[in-house]
């Protein structure tokens, strides 16, 4: 099984990946680690500010195969970023799409107004953002409001944070 974990910055993909990870034991890939390790080891000109359509064109044909492979061996694995377009399906084949699950998280406006404070808290629950400066109250809402509008459009399955922050995902 290879879940998928997209979503806007800041909405707790990272959280809920390991949430996964330690109740059924399956390994995560953030797509955030990969785009640092590359960018850090020269193998690309992209940097962690480029365009957010840029890495997902440089990075999602790698993380595509990883995931093409771990079906092919019957491995089990989250995948979790904001790099996984929201058109993926296109990039597999029926018998690959039996195994996956993808999940969009976004916040709505009405979350977002309410509890910003609790998003900045908890944005380095699980790993270090050392790049926070550009998360603000309208950044968030603009990201979340676009994110919603491309899993509308796309007709993918999206989880709408609106009163209270609850994901509780069974496989």
């Amino acid at each position: 099984m290879i879940i998928l974990i997209a979503g806007a910055s800041h909405t707790g993909k990272t959280m809920l990946a390991q949430k996964l990870l330690e109740k059924y034991k399956y390994p995560y890939l953030s797509i955030d680690h990969l785009k640092m390790g590359l960018i850090r080891s020269g193998n690309t000109e992209l940097t962690p500010v480029s365009n957010d359509f840029e890495l997902t064109e440089y990075l999602w044909p790698v993380v595509r195969e990883m995931i093409k492979t771990a079906i092919e061996n019957k491995q089990n694995l989250i995948v979790e970023g904001c790099y996984i377009p929201f058109d993926w399906k296109k990039d597999f084949a029926k018998d690959y799409l039996d195994d996956i699950r993808y999940y969009c998280i976004v916040m709505s406006e009405n979350y977002i107004k309410k509890h910003f404070n609790d998003i900045k808290i908890y944005a380095s629950a699980i790993e270090n953002r050392l790049d926070d400066e550009y998360c603000t109250l309208e950044s968030v809402l603009e990201d979340n409001a676009h994110v919603l509008e491309l899993a509308r459009k796309n007709g993918v399955n999206y989880i709408l944070i609106n009163n209270e922050y609850k994901i509780d995902i069974d496989l």
